[in-house]
């Protein structure tokens, strides 16, 4: 009995030993295990520098001069905010749901682990919220292998305990909110909040916080925009504000008046493609990238624009672009009915005036530059079978003015539809400062991506005119009071390098005798430009417009007295504005500074600018311009008229501007000015064939014109922008005659432009 009870405290003695031992190398093993992951034996661990200084694809913002964030550049839409700047009740359901002992762990919640291991996380898993933010920053998602995935779990916990003694509570918040991601575009808090909401973090309410940290459990699941998901985010959401009175940060009242609310979005996603001042935005984005090559870093880097969470100050102001934008809406949604219209009966619409042959090289020429051409010809695809899929009918979403539409309509057939589209141009800027306050490119970014305002070129018809005027009264000492005959002129062969007798006409056949300047530009009559440049030779008229701010070639023909010279929208009103602003040049800025991530000022712009004409001649073709809207034909702004419709608009201050219609009334303009706001508006198919068929309907007074009333009037009711309404000022002791006699109002209502005549 002895024998056996001392064999049986022997086999104890054993099992307590060999428990203790493997007890022992466990730990040790578990230990290692720790310590090995530590120095990266088992894949990189984040070094100091790195603990402190994360890794994080900031977005560049871009702000309008009126603090409003127009949009980013981006490969995470990110952008960082402090913890006090997010609102109480936010920071409350995040620790309700996420991390309810968050202030009392030091990265791991030793009962939330072990609590989950007894139930083998049956009840969800036992990450902290610095747990979280370590797989945020350092591995992302989690391996499906159970090994690997061991292996990221022990190094989520030593970079958890490591950033708790790195950063403060509060700061450990404010990184995890900046880092996760809401789907939509929308990568942290304050992206978030404007995707969902428009609204900053600080203004969110308490259920709009629920919502957004309900979705950190699975963004995709718990998506709110899904129609399918709602009761899902609507439960998810009240989830959360059970969550928050189960800790004591709501009150069960509250829970029960905020979890009846429906879900309600104001849901604007950041994309490059959407959103206000699109165009400009992307003209800044090419702007930018060779910004980034002239400017380095102190390092010798370079910066990355969407990386590196730059700040761009701009000229832009956000309420004068909307109202710019809703202009060229609002005006051309109504035009293009009327162009529809016109095209009812042109079998080759919308192009007059070319055969079937030119309209098919014209077609297949606009087929070898789309995107659909491009992308089957990088798969290696034929081009006979390329050309085969634009006559094969397909399912497609379509622009029109009601919004997009889903369709099934040949490539092909899209091509031509979209050709119908009339296309603008548009630059408002202050002639002082050269600040450009409103850019818009064309219609619809997304669909038309062509930027008609910095990048197309386009005959600018009689908005030519001034600068031949500024050139006779500065050449020839005229004024506007100076009188000329109107009368049929021709400028022989040989003068002025002419190939042939050259004989421009006024469009209506007519000729009005003496007439002064003024009443010949408000009436633009083509014969008094004509008689003027002969009078001035076409150099000293090309000489001074590239003075006044034009970049474009321009022939040395005298045929550009007509306006046979492409030019920009922002080069015209580039030298518009050097009238209004007394002569002086003042380049168009489009950025005032450029910050970087902290702060630091890397770039401050410093206008360029250059004296081009006296005070005295500039003012002179000013008053010029003003007959135009006096007496001329843009009167059309004291009423409100646009030719086929009436507008609200009834301009009655000082205003001096200048229509432009080019010939077969491919291209409508109008530049006008105040005395602190020039715009240019410019209207037209993308191709010059694509066109109205009568003047009526063409003209820059039909097409451009009711855009700056419709832009202006919207700026005058917006009274915080303090746009003019008073007079020029005038130069004192002015030399140059500007008071003439009252001009009777002649009946024209249409541009003398570039019709019948012979280049």
């Amino acid at each position: 009995m002895a024998k056996k009870n001392n064999s049986s405290v022997k086999d104890i003695a054993y099992y307590q030993k060999k428990f203790w031992k493997v007890f022992f190398i466990g730990l040790a093993g578990i230990f290692l295990f720790f310590v090995f992951a530590n120095f990266g034996l088992f894949g990189s661990m984040p070094s100091f520098d790195e603990l402190e200084n994360p890794d994080s694809n900031l977005a560049t913002e871009i702000i309008s001069s009126d603090g409003v964030v127009l949009g980013k550049f981006y490969r995470e839409n990110r952008s960082p905010v402090t913890f006090d700047e997010l609102p109480k009740h936010l920071v409350d359901a995040l620790i309700a749901t996420e991390d309810e002992r968050f202030y009392e762990h030091s990265g791991i919640d030793g009962r939330r682990l072990f609590g989950a291991a007894v139930k083998l996380g049956a009840d969800g898993g036992a990450s902290t919220i610095s747990q979280q933010l370590a797989k945020l920053l350092f591995h992302g998602e989690g391996s499906k292998f159970i090994l690997f995935r061991l292996v990221q779990k022990v190094k989520e916990w030593i970079i958890a305990t490591k950033l708790e003694r790195q950063y403060t509570k509060n700061e450990i918040i404010a990184l995890y909110l900046n880092r996760a991601d809401f789907v939509n575009t929308a990568v942290g808090i304050k992206s978030a909040a404007k995707v969902y909401f428009g609204r900053e973090p600080k203004d969110l309410s308490i259920e709009e916080s629920a919502l957004l940290v309900g979705m950190l459990k699975n963004p995709s699941l718990y998506n709110p925009t899904r129609e399918k998901r709602k009761e899902l985010v609507f439960n998810r959401r009240n989830t959360v504000l059970a969550q928050m009175v189960r800790n004591n940060f709501l009150e069960p009242e509250a829970k029960a008046q905020l979890e009846k609310k429906p879900i309600v979005l104001d849901f604007s996603p950041e994309g490059h493609l959407e959103g206000i001042a699109t165009y400009f935005r992307e003209y800044l984005r090419d702007y930018m990238k060779k910004w980034v090559k002239e400017n380095k870093k102190p390092d010798g880097s370079e910066y990355n624009i969407y990386n590196d969470g730059l700040k761009i100050y701009t000229t832009i102001d956000s309420r004068m672009q909307k109202h710019a934008e809703d202009a060229v809406h609002e005006h051309l949604k109504n035009l293009q009915v009327e162009f529809f219209k016109a095209q009812k009966k042109n079998k080759n619409a919308p192009f007059y005036k070319i055969n079937d042959d030119e309209t098919e090289k014209l077609l297949k020429r606009a087929m070898k530059t789309s995107e659909r051409w491009r992308l089957m010809k990088a798969q290696d695809k034929s081009e006979e079978d390329i050309i085969k899929s634009f006559d094969i009918k397909t399912d497609m979403r379509v622009f029109t003015w009601k919004g997009e539409r889903d369709t099934i309509m040949t490539p092909m057939d899209s091509i031509r539809y979209y050709k119908h589209f009339l296309r603008s141009g548009m630059i408002s800027m202050e002639p002082q400062t050269g600040h450009v306050k409103a850019w818009v490119g064309g219609i619809n970014y997304k669909h038309f991506q062509y930027d008609h305002a910095g990048q197309g070129a386009r005959q600018v018809g009689s908005t030519f005119k001034p600068f031949v005027y500024a050139t006779a009264i500065e050449q020839l000492n005229m004024s506007p009071c100076d009188s000329i005959i109107d009368s049929p002129f021709t400028i022989p062969r040989g003068r002025h390098n002419v190939s042939a007798d050259w004989t421009p006409r006024n469009s209506d056949g007519k000729y009005r005798g003496m007439i002064n300047l003024k009443k010949a530009l408000a009436n633009s009559i083509n014969t008094i430009s004509a008689k003027l440049i002969d009078r001035t030779g076409p150099k000293a008229v090309i000489d001074l417009t590239h003075k006044l701010g034009v970049s474009a070639e321009i022939p040395e023909q005298v045929s550009i007295c007509l306006g046979a010279v492409e030019i920009t929208v922002q080069d015209m009103v580039a030298a518009f504005s050097t009238f209004a602003n007394k002569g002086i040049y003042i380049k168009p800025q489009m950025i005032t500074r450029i910050e970087d991530k902290n702060g630091n000022i890397i770039y401050e712009n410093i206008p360029e600018s250059h004296d081009v004409l006296s005070q005295d001649i500039a003012y002179a073709v000013v008053k010029l311009m003003e007959g135009v809207t006096e007496d001329g034909t843009g009167t059309r702004l004291r009423a409100g008229r646009a030719g086929f419709r009436t507008y609200d608009y009834k301009l009655d201050n000082p205003i001096a501007g200048k229509t432009g219609t080019t010939q077969n009334n491919s291209d409508g303009w109008f530049m006008g000015f105040v005395p602190n706001l020039c715009t240019g508006v410019w209207v037209g198919c993308e191709d010059r064939s694509a066109r109205f068929n009568t003047t009526a309907m063409g003209q820059g007074a039909t097409m451009a014109l009711p855009i700056w009333g419709i832009y202006m009037d919207k700026c005058y009711k917006d009274k915080k922008l303090n746009v003019s309404k008073d007079p020029f000022e005038r130069p004192e002791n002015i030399t140059v005659k500007v008071d003439c006699w009252k001009t009777v109002k002649d009946t024209l209502d249409f541009d003398q432009d570039l019709d019948e005549f012979n280049f």
